[in-house]
């Protein structure tokens, strides 16, 4: 199908998120959406998706109009999105969620559908467990889940949200060429929305850059870097500089801690971190970082060990009949940045203001709105969050998310622990996080973050650790670090 989007038009009050836009995609091309975040690029396939309306504006498949008013029908029109945050159903089954929605949902056999799963996950080299609930999934998996169920439903129009985010390099191989397969082949259109601009360069046909809600230009790759990114921001980006400082005394201690859950064990974890240190951690999806960190901020409770912040055990012994002593971190001035922003970060349906009012550990119990509007319009500016007092998290780009997150931090942290903190994020949001997240190093706040892209964990890290299979690895000056050293911990292997 040719696919044209003709003067698109979206506002959001006084924002403008898509202010005229238009593009065509050809039969059989990979066409790339790139854009900062908040530049308009999820409201726009959101809109070709049938999840919003325009304001105005026009969409023609194969030069004839259509009016879409749910997903549902688009998906009947042969249109299939895959959104940056999952959209599934926790408690049940990957298979159940495979079949959902279909029209020969409860009418298909299982075992014909779990064929059919199967057959698809091989395609992607994804590794995914049909039987397991959904919520025991890593975020980059629930995007894999999506990518299949997706796929079964024979959609012609393939549209991917920042799509390599959370899966492995050999994932994203086979998924590019898989892309390439569909497109080239089979001749369906494709729309890849990154901001990862090597990505773009590597895998699509032709590129659509918007910038403040309008299109800013049109290349075909390859192109030149320099000239995307100034389309993008208006501007050229300078790379930023961490430079080292001497740490502190010890903020975070595990002694011989041991984690369990349904899925897997982290045994024997010993590690010490420093005021003004910065640890990165590697490792694929799943191999216990995120047990390591869940613990470290008191979500889960270890099977053996002790954690000591600042000195000191923040939790006390009736621990198994208190239930969960995440307030007890908050109090030692601990604080976890989950990587699923919507499902564990933020709260659906509640505005910026309330979040700020119950982020406010001294918030009254007879709340002043004026006041605590006029607080989250400071907070909005000065995290330059693109949105109101009153705007809806769900509402918010993914960037703008992040940012909103950053802003409920309380100002003064002894230990801060967070799950892929530039996921999905573009060149100058990523160095927007990193300025503060460094800023509060200097402070004399601890950060240990996960991220999947090497490059950002030895760009930022004063010290790394790998996880693999449930074990850590010994911590690495990431001064003296390669990928390639990474790439053989990561495997499993020591060189």
């Amino acid at each position: 199908m040719r696919v044209e989007l003709v003067d698109i038009r979206k506002h959001f009050g006084p924002v403008k998120a898509n202010d005229g836009i238009s593009l065509t995609v050809e039969s059989g091309t990979i066409h790339g959406l790139l854009g900062e975040n908040g530049a308009g690029k999820t409201t726009l396939m959101k809109i070709l998706s049938g999840f919003q309306s325009a304001d105005s504006g026009q969409i023609r498949l194969d030069g004839v109009p259509l009016s879409l008013s749910s997903p549902a029908e688009a998906l009947s029109k042969g249109i299939g999105m895959l959104y940056q945050d999952p959209l599934d159903f926790g408690p049940f089954l990957v298979l159940d969620n495979l079949i959902m929605g279909r029209k020969d949902g409860f009418l298909l056999p299982r075992r014909e559908a779990r064929q059919e799963f199967l057959t698809l996950a091989r395609h992607f080299d994804f590794s995914i467990d049909p039987d397991v609930q959904v919520q025991s999934l890593t975020v980059g998996e629930r995007q894999q889940l999506e990518i299949l169920r997706l796929l079964s439903q024979g959609i012609q129009i393939l549209i991917l949200d920042e799509p390599t985010t959370g899966i492995s390099a050999s994932q994203k191989v086979k998924l590019f060429a898989t892309l390439r397969r569909l497109a080239h082949e089979e001749g369906k259109s494709v729309l890849f929305v990154s901001h990862k601009l090597a990505e773009v360069q590597e895998l699509c046909d032709h590129v659509t850059v918007l910038c403040q809600g309008r299109v800013s230009g049109q290349v075909k790759p390859p192109c030149n870097t320099d000239e995307l990114v100034s389309l993008m921001f208006g501007k050229s980006i300078l790379p930023s500089h961490h430079e080292r400082i001497r740490p502190g005394r010890p903020v975070l201690e595990l002694e011989d801690v041991s984690i369990h859950d349904h899925h897997m064990q982290v045994p024997n974890l010993t590690l010490q971190v420093q005021e003004g240190e910065v640890i990165g951690i590697a490792g694929l999806e799943g191999s216990g970082q995120r047990l390591m960190l869940q613990a470290c901020a008191g979500l889960i409770r270890p099977s053996a060990g002790r954690i000591c912040i600042d000195g000191r055990e923040p939790v006390n012994h009736r621990w198994a009949l208190a239930g969960s002593p995440y307030h007890q971190f908050q109090r030692a001035g601990v604080a976890y940045v989950p990587a699923d922003r919507l499902g564990e970060g933020l709260i659906k349906g509640l505005a910026l203001t309330e979040h700020m009012v119950l982020a406010d550990p001294s918030a009254p119990l007879l709340i002043d709105w004026s006041a605590a509007r006029e607080r989250t319009a400071a907070r909005i500016d000065e995290y330059r969050i693109k949105g109101r007092p009153d705007s809806l998290v769900e509402s918010l780009s993914g960037g703008n998310q992040q940012r909103a997150l950053q802003a409920l931090l309380r100002r003064s942290l002894r230990l801060l622990l967070m799950e892929h903190p530039t996921r999905g994020l573009d060149i100058e949001s990523t160095m927007w996080i990193w300025e503060h997240l460094l800023e509060r190093r200097q402070q004399g706040t601890a950060i240990l973050f996960t991220s999947s892209d090497l490059d950002e964990i030895m760009d930022y890290s004063d010290r790394v650790i790998v996880f693999s299979g449930g074990h850590m690895s010994a911590p690495i000056d990431a001064g003296q670090a390669s990928s390639e050293q990474l790439g053989y911990l990561i495997g499993g292997m020591s060189r």
